[in-house]
């Protein structure tokens, strides 16, 4: 049976007095989240001066030359591994946010990069699948996705990791986060912010409107029913097996 069925239905009246008092709780809320967002820019930052070059779709590119002419630039780590056959459900769909982002963020004085280790070719190959337009570059050669702890070595599978900012138990090779650098006329880098797991969670507009639904995100498991967007039947259905999201295995939803 249809678990809605069962929900309190009232007056327009009653509903009104109802919704306004969640309205008093949202604007809380948001007058919370202005004051999180405030502690977050006033954040120390981190000087980088290691130098770390990727694979680029134009050749060689250090992380000064994603800045691409802006003081701010926004890292995606993507979870693609260098032997795997596609990327990971859960950050394509994050990345389907993006495309319709890149005029505006870069308006704001941002620029945007995508990073992951797999191979140039096996990049370009899975975004022209997924029609993304946005900078993608490969990291296979570089110590970018480990010191930034969303990359792990093979010695490290029988033990922790340090992941979200504790040690964890060792969950994949490959974990999602999003990293934040500013830098200065003098050219130098500054590491300003980096989130990780759910952190990064209000960047995925699709949850934003569903959680305005009755059923929000309707899920058994963590995000059960995401699968590559060429991947949808006419009528979703949910996803199971190797066609759940990587996150399910907790890569992806802890706090």
């Amino acid at each position: 049976m249809d678990k809605i069925m069962d929900h309190k239905v009232v007056s327009r009246e009653e509903w009104l007095a109802a919704r306004r008092q969640h309205l008093a709780d949202e604007k809380a809320l948001t007058r919370a989240r202005d004051e999180l967002y405030r502690k977050r820019r006033a954040l120390p930052w981190v000087k980088v001066d290691k130098s770390y070059v990727f694979e680029g779709p134009d050749g060689k590119e250090t992380l000064s030359d994603l800045f691409a002419g802006k003081r701010q630039l926004i890292v995606n780590h993507f979870m693609f591994g260098p032997d795997w056959s596609e990327g990971c459900v859960g950050c394509s769909f994050g990345a389907d946010h993006v495309d319709g982002a890149l005029a505006h963020l870069n308006a704001g004085g941002a620029s945007f990069a995508t990073v992951s280790r797999a191979s140039l070719a096996q990049i370009e190959a899975f975004k022209r699948r997924m029609g993304w337009r946005f900078k993608w570059v490969s990291s296979k050669d570089s110590d970018f996705n480990f010191d930034f702890h969303v990359s792990f070595t093979p010695e490290q599978k029988s033990g922790k990791v340090f992941y979200n900012y504790e040690m964890q138990d060792f969950m994949s090779d490959e974990l999602p986060g999003t990293s934040v650098f500013y830098k200065n006329d003098a050219g130098e880098i500054f590491h300003t912010y980096s989130a990780y797991a759910r952190g990064d969670e209000t960047l995925l507009g699709a949850f934003n409107f569903l959680d305005m639904t009755p059923l929000g995100r309707n899920e058994t498991t963590v995000m059960d029913w995401v699968k590559h967007h060429d991947k949808y039947e006419q009528s979703p259905s949910r996803a199971s097996g190797d066609d759940a999201c990587c996150s399910s295995a907790g890569a992806g939803r802890k706090s």
